[in-house]
């Protein structure tokens, strides 16, 4: 375990963001320019660990593990100047050679410990190893890992990252995602945690609620909030799936020339779009709009929702799968940000999309963020970035749920990748965007 750590005002690049950012904030007659300037550098200073190995480890905020997910969506902002930073690349590069350490260790897990110490989230009956936290499938963790290497090169230019052990770790992931294709007859993986809230465990001995085998979709047991599927086919997830193959498959080609990869990769990223084409579109009741459901279990069944946590069904441009004027991403769009979506919330201050993560009423900071990330209307990501504003309760920072009645009732107070969300949505309006795709 080491104590060396990043230092934010030893980056002049971040120096020039935050200013720039400020200074666009302000011209525009937004608030947030303080939260940005003190977020941005909060993630640096007091999430990273430089490991004396060369990797780094980020702890998620309050909690001292890492999440494969959220450790990349906290570092995310600063793919938009790492180019021009050698203490950033090495962060960052240090990071994507953890999190496809991590993937070795274990494909299944969604969260590691700094070292091999046994800490964990819970003793649950599972297949646990000394350097996991937790062991909650999730297909997004898997995602995050393949996703974080690609756009480092794509905003950057750096190939580094592509080593003997993140094709390794790809590989992995591309098998993991093969055997979870029919999840019933082939996967060994179950999850079960005693005396628990049903979100928290998996039915059936461990083995979840019953897919239909053969559709192509990717099954999943949990969430990106950490809850289990009611079924197991998760929408957004496949889609985050579909898009990182892709990628996975440029690299493959252009980095490694490994032709037969890059055509395995892409085969199977087009086998997902079609099955979420044709497993995952409905019509809403009173028209003929077709849009998507959160999850499916292929045989009929499906759950109309959406969660604040990313990837979300809102996220789809965000994350690569289509272009926000696809008209079934805005029909979607309509359907989650309205009461047919059991985690919709609207009250005296707020209203947006919450979580069962957290209780009722509680509206999410990431999933505001990424309303205004992915509105195509400047005064709505305007709109956006105030109710994040002044929703901070004071702390000068992001939360998790905030109660849409009365925004001093919060859950976590220190939550780094909410923080990450504003501060990206914030450079969005100023014009600095991340490059997802090709």
């Amino acid at each position: 375990m080491s104590d060396r750590t990043f230092d934010s005002h030893a980056c002049k690049p971040l120096d020039d963001l935050i200013g720039t950012v400020q200074n666009g904030l302000s011209e525009k007659g937004l608030p947030g320019g303080d939260i940005f300037a003190s977020a941005i550098r909060d993630t640096l200073d007091r999430t990273i660990h430089l490991e004396d190995d060369g990797t780094t480890f980020v702890i998620t905020g309050d909690i001292p593990a890492m999440w494969l997910r959220d450790s990349a969506c906290q570092i995310r902002p600063y793919l938009a100047i790492a180019g021009e930073d050698p203490a950033l690349q090495s962060m960052i590069e240090g990071l994507i050679r953890r999190q496809a350490a991590c993937v070795l260790i274990d494909p299944y897990a969604n969260a590691f410990n700094e070292t091999a110490n046994g800490n964990c989230w819970a003793h649950d009956k599972t297949d646990m190893k000394p350097e996991l936290w937790e062991r909650k499938y999730e297909i997004d963790s898997l995602c995050y890992a393949l996703q974080l290497p690609y756009l480092y090169w794509k905003n950057t230019g750096i190939t580094r990252q592509f080593d003997d052990t993140f094709l390794a770790a790809a590989k992995t992931i591309l098998y993991v995602f093969r055997t979870e294709q029919d999840h019933e007859n082939k996967s060994p993986y179950s999850f079960e945690r005693e005396g628990s809230v049903f979100t928290d465990t998996l039915s059936r001995g461990g083995k979840g609620a019953l897919v239909k085998s053969s559709t192509g979709l990717i099954w999943s047991g949990f969430r990106p909030s950490d809850d289990a599927c009611v079924y197991g086919y998760l929408i957004p997830s496949n889609m985050f799936a579909s898009v990182v193959l892709a990628g996975l498959s440029e690299i493959a080609d252009v980095i490694y020339h490994d032709k037969t990869l890059a055509a395995e990769a892409r085969s199977f990223s087009e086998e997902i779009r079609s099955a979420v084409t044709k497993y995952a579109l409905l019509h809403t009741a009173d028209s003929q709009d077709l849009f998507y459901a959160y999850e499916v279990d292929g045989y009929g069944q499906y759950f109309v929702a959406d969660d604040a946590n990313l990837p979300s069904l809102l996220a789809m441009p965000w994350f690569g799968y289509c272009a926000p004027d696809d008209p079934y991403y805005r029909n979607t769009r309509k359907v989650v940000l309205s009461d047919m979506n059991p985690y919709f919330y609207e009250g005296a201050q707020l209203r947006g999309i919450g979580s069962p993560h957290t209780p009722p009423r509680y509206v999410w900071h990431i999933a505001l963020g990424m309303q205004g990330l992915t509105a195509d209307d400047p005064e709505e990501k305007a709109e956006m970035l105030r109710r994040m504003a002044l929703s901070d309760a004071g702390t000068g920072c992001m939360h998790e749920g905030v109660n849409v009645d009365d925004p001093s009732q919060f859950t976590r107070s220190w939550f780094s990748w909410a923080n990450s969300v504003f501060c990206e949505l914030a450079m969005d309006i100023c014009g600095i965007r991340i490059r997802v795709t090709n």
